[in-house]
């Protein structure tokens, strides 16, 4: 089944703007746009190659140049650039994490003790929490929706762990089930989003590895961005509660 992403709807159309709207294939980078359909036969007489069973619709030109993808090289950045984010970004830097482990977790001593069923020894001095205690300091909002499955995989559970560390540091960490994101068709993007205005996509190998990160500045992608963050912060559950409400063994 194919993965569409909302891009964006027109003004017109009933219950507040719904219609004429533009889907992105993020497979196959196909637009899909639905919107009133064309049935004057003066106009369809006028149109060319409409096939037998095509539908034509009609769309205001601002839709298609708001909303419709704009092919481009993606911008890729060093690690060292996109950790420099973390400490210039102006008022929030927000993050969907939708993987099921992360394998430079994995690749901690603090991975090892959680794995043994130990007590973890988190460092709450460490660089992340030291620039997570300035930022917030400033006024400034560190906030993350992390997806968790049925039953939790050990790396999801790991990471619930480890937000109590990183929310006495300053950040706001909320878990949202995987079947709700589903029923709200987040993407399965990994990214941040830092100032409604700059997205950070992370890419990453069958392995769990981080590959790489394409920095999004073009605005109708950032505004998908900034929807799918507003969808999962409005059902996510505070990390607490939702650890609190785990069945037992979890």
């Amino acid at each position: 089944m194919a993965r569409l992403r909302y891009n964006g709807s027109g003004s017109g159309g009933s219950g507040g703007g719904g219609c004429p709207s533009v889907h992105e294939d993020l497979d196959s980078g196909d637009v899909i746009v639905h919107g009133t359909p064309v049935t004057d036969p003066g106009e369809l007489a006028q149109l060319q190659h409409l096939d037998q069973g095509e539908v034509a619709v009609r769309l205001p030109r601002d839709v298609l140049v708001d909303f419709g993808p704009k092919p481009r090289a993606p911008k890729l950045v060093s690690v060292d650039e996109f950790l420099h984010l973390f400490e210039t970004f102006e008022h929030t830097a927000w993050r969907l994490e939708t993987r099921r482990r992360y394998a430079s977790d994995e690749e901690t001593d603090t991975w090892e003790q959680f794995a043994a069923g130990e007590p973890v020894q988190w460092d709450y001095d460490d660089d992340w929490c030291t620039n997570v205690r300035r930022q917030t300091g400033q006024g400034k909002r560190f906030e993350r929706v992390r997806l968790v499955d049925d039953p939790p995989t050990t790396g999801q559970l790991y990471l619930l762990d480890n937000a109590r560390r990183n929310c006495a540091a300053g950040e706001d960490i909320r878990n949202l089930p995987r079947a709700e994101a589903d029923r709200l068709r987040l993407p399965p993007e990994d990214f941040w989003l830092f100032d409604s205005r700059l997205a950070a996509l992370l890419n990453f190998d069958g392995e769990d590895n981080l590959l790489d990160v394409e920095m999004i500045t073009e605005p109708m992608r950032v505004n998908c961005y900034a929807q799918i963050r507003d969808a999962a912060w409005h059902h996510a559950v505070a990390y607490d509660t939702f650890a609190a409400e785990l069945p037992p063994g979890r």
